[in-house]
């Protein structure tokens, strides 16, 4: 449980740095609670896309992988950004991704910055 709430804080703060450094990712709110609870059910989306739906991506995009050495993981983490932002618009989550060029460099600074938090927030094998 520990571990989920752990990944769900990295997800929202990768997914915040995202929104604020792209004008093609926004999230809408009336008040900073209420953007604060909308970014939060969009972290897990995001975590529940990436625990779903991407390893099935990553499988069939195998032989891609082999071909681009590795560089098909950037399209395939927009394209979980570009579905997370699907998902939550029929949640009714004001969230959105505006197309495929923000969705890329989203998926990189989400991947950088979900990668900084998990060095630094405990994990539970501490």
């Amino acid at each position: 449980m520990k571990n989920f709430v752990v990944k769900t804080i990295a997800n929202a703060a990768a997914l915040a740095a995202a929104i604020w450094l792209l004008k093609g990712i926004t999230l809408r709110g009336e008040t900073t609670a209420a953007k604060a609870l909308t970014l939060l059910g969009v972290a897990l989306v995001f975590g529940l896309v990436n625990f779903l739906v991407k390893p099935v991506v990553k499988l069939l995009s195998f032989p891609l992988f082999i071909l681009t050495l590795g560089l098909i993981t950037l399209v395939i983490n927009a394209l979980m950004l570009l579905l997370t932002s699907w998902v939550a618009d029929r949640l009714d989550l004001a969230f959105h991704v505006a197309g495929f060029g923000s969705a890329l460099v989203g998926g990189v600074i989400v991947s950088i910055v979900a990668w900084a938090m998990h060095m630094i927030l405990p994990d539970e094998k501490d």
